[in-house]
């Protein structure tokens, strides 16, 4: 079935997932039934409770509801889950969530913006930056702030904005008219094995870019890349670039700069989001919208009002005293960037970072450039490993990478010690980082300190 008119009834395997909502959203929007299961209750799945989409909590074939057009699932959903099972014996059809995503954007123009970090908040960027001229359909990696979701359709959209995850090699069921490759470090290599294997799977994606069309990266990257279709180059600062940023300067806790343009400048931008990483980001949000024709005076008012992404250096308490900062950073140039964003705002100022490690493979292999990267904060707060997908590997724990740590000032946690230990230390600056499950500390540590 590659129909998306046949689809009526749609079974959700990890509906919880930022990925999986939005197409949940998304179909829901459209009047097909959705049902769906995941593991945790959270926030998000609330949320797609109170829209009216039917989700439960454990694994019950019993609870799988009868004549499905299909089921739409994560990676992340384990082949040995009972329902998995049970759906799979039932000769229905069965598709990955990027191959939904693939059928969606098929029949549409499509600007699609990946990258191994960068991508989120650069996508909110854009989809904000063209529904100032357009209507516009995105599906977003993180809940942007300027439309309180991950998802956002306007009517008669002809321009979908979907965030390219690289992931699982997800991204190549994509055929973008307009790409943005932000970086290519080395990750997710329990998937890919090695960097040389990664930066091919960037080189499939942008050879599925239509003839005609952009593909915009970092300058630093195009030598890697062997597009064939055309190019452009994005950078910070860097003035043999295509597109770039200068004059950057911060007043008042807000951010001005310039950017060059082949065909122009935008200039005095106000830019309400912290750090140099996110100057760029808009740089890459701005050629994208140049090159899908957006004029130069809406780049400007939509970057102004642009309002960030929940988890991406999101101030949480902001007051005289006291900062708390929650960043989904997880990976060792993401705590350099979230952690550098603050000396650069607060550069007098004690910074205590509290930091839960995603996934031991990723610990392990990037456990040296993990420690390079906490060294940078004044004292330093471990938790446990978050597993998510992964069975343990022996000798890799939180303990292994805090013995990495040169920086005394380190301790290793359990979460429900957390909140006493920042009461006894309180710093001038707290910020928790992570991609599994310290999200859920954000509210309890808003709620003991944001009153004092």
């Amino acid at each position: 079935m590659d129909n998306l008119s046949d689809m009526r009834r749609l079974y959700f395997l990890g509906i919880g997932g930022i990925g999986m909502s939005a197409l949940a959203r998304y179909f829901h929007q459209r009047k097909v039934e959705v049902y769906g299961y995941d593991k945790t209750p959270s926030p998000l799945t609330h949320e797609l409770e109170r829209e009216g989409i039917n989700i439960h909590y454990q694994e019950n074939t019993a609870l799988i509801p009868t004549n499905l057009s299909a089921v739409i699932y994560t990676p992340a959903i384990p082949k040995e889950n009972s329902e998995y099972q049970f759906l799979k014996q039932k000769q229905i059809p069965f598709f990955k969530r990027s191959e939904i995503l693939g059928l969606i954007t098929k029949s549409k123009t499509t600007y699609a913006l990946s990258g191994t970090h960068g991508k989120t908040s650069t996508t909110a960027m854009a989809a904000h930056i063209i529904h100032g001229q357009e209507p516009v359909t995105a599906f977003i990696g993180g809940i942007a702030n300027n439309f309180n979701s991950n998802y956002f359709d306007e009517k008669q959209s002809e321009v979908i904005i979907v965030e390219a995850d690289e992931y699982d090699r997800s991204f190549l069921n994509l055929h973008p008219d307009i790409a943005v490759v932000s970086a290519m470090d080395a990750d997710h290599l329990d998937i890919y094995g090695d960097s040389a294997s990664l930066i091919k799977s960037f080189n499939d994606f942008v050879n599925n870019i239509s003839d005609n069309g952009w593909l915009i990266s970092k300058k630093s990257l195009l030598a890697k890349l062997s597009a064939k279709c055309n190019t452009v180059s994005y950078s910070l600062n860097d003035s043999s670039c295509d597109y770039f940023a200068k004059n950057i300067h911060i007043h008042n806790g807000k951010q001005y700069f310039d950017i060059c343009c082949p065909n122009g400048n935008i200039t005095e931008i106000e830019f309400g989001i912290a750090g140099n990483h996110n100057v760029e980001n808009a740089v890459a949000a701005t050629a994208l919208a140049d090159k899908a024709g957006i004029c130069f005076d809406i780049i400007k008012k939509q970057l102004s009002s642009f309002a960030g992404v929940k988890r991406r250096f999101e101030y949480i308490i902001r007051n005289e005293d006291f900062i708390y900062i929650d960043d989904y950073a997880h990976h060792p140039k993401e705590l350099t960037a979230c952690i550098e964003s603050a000396r650069t705002m607060y550069p007098n100022k004690y910074l205590c970072g509290i930091f839960q490690p995603h996934l031991y493979t990723r610990t392990r292999d990037f456990a040296d450039d993990f420690a390079d990267s906490l060294n940078q904060l004044d004292s330093i707060i471990l938790l446990d490993i978050y597993p998510a997908r992964e069975q343990p590997i022996p000798g890799i724990n939180a303990q292994f990478l805090l013995d990495k740590i040169k920086n005394k000032n380190k301790i290793l946690l359990k979460k429900e010690e957390l909140l006493d230990y920042v009461a006894q230390h309180k710093p001038d600056i707290l910020i928790t980082m992570g991609a599994g499950d310290i999200d859920r500390m954000v509210n309890e540590i808003k709620e003991r300190f944001g009153h004092e």
